[in-house]
């Protein structure tokens, strides 16, 4: 089968790149409002995109209307929090990517623990392994996307999930996304060694 995107639709271009770009990792980022209320919603298009700075990126739809919750809260305050989705917190952070209403504290309807940050103002997810305050490095607008570019200024690491002061994932869990209702756990783990290639001799 050969798919051209342009002869297809765009939900059908979404769902086959939604199928072939797995597992994807997911950042439940937490916010704050205006009002002061918190928000927190899951984000499959995320990733580590440099360490010097330590950034990470996260495309969020842009809505016709109005934008995300999250996209809105953090051209508000130029910071948010990435919490990792284990197979523990799984459940409530599916609950928690419903469409609510904008009053709607997903803290509140998931029963998660909102915990002060260092230095942003954004929450930490009480029950997430692993959390990254972040301040808004640049927003990029790229197709229908916004590509939100943070970076990371503290994290939170609990001590479970480390083996020799690294984040072991056999100990992290980690969920990773799939396509449609779709979710991947950790499975066989496989350590392989990458090729140890001499540079070629100066003439």
């Amino acid at each position: 089968m050969i798919i051209d995107p342009q002869a297809v639709s765009h939900g059908s271009m979404y769902h086959f790149m939604n199928s072939v770009v797995v597992p994807r990792p997911i950042a439940f980022v937490s916010t704050v409002g205006e009002s002061g209320r918190f928000n927190v919603a899951p984000f499959s298009y995320y990733n580590a995109i440099a360490n010097q700075p330590p950034l990470v990126g996260i495309s969020i739809l842009q809505r016709p209307d109005r934008p995300k919750d999250t996209l809105r809260n953090i051209r508000l305050t130029r910071d948010f929090v990435v919490n990792v989705v284990d197979e523990a917190l799984h459940d409530r952070s599916v609950q928690a990517s419903g469409d609510w209403p904008q009053d709607v504290d997903e803290f509140g309807i998931t029963g998660l623990t909102p915990v002060t940050s260092d230095l942003v103002r954004s929450p930490r997810v009480g029950e997430s392994p692993v959390s990254l305050e972040c301040r808004l490095h640049r927003e990029i607008e790229l197709g229908n996307v916004s590509l939100v570019v943070g970076e990371i200024v503290r994290a939170h690491v609990r001590d479970d999930v480390l083996t020799d002061g690294r984040v072991d994932p056999a100990k992290l869990k980690p969920v990773g996304r799939l396509s449609g209702d779709g979710y991947a756990y950790m499975g066989r783990l496989v350590s392989l060694a990458r090729p140890k290639v001499e540079p070629p001799a100066r003439p």
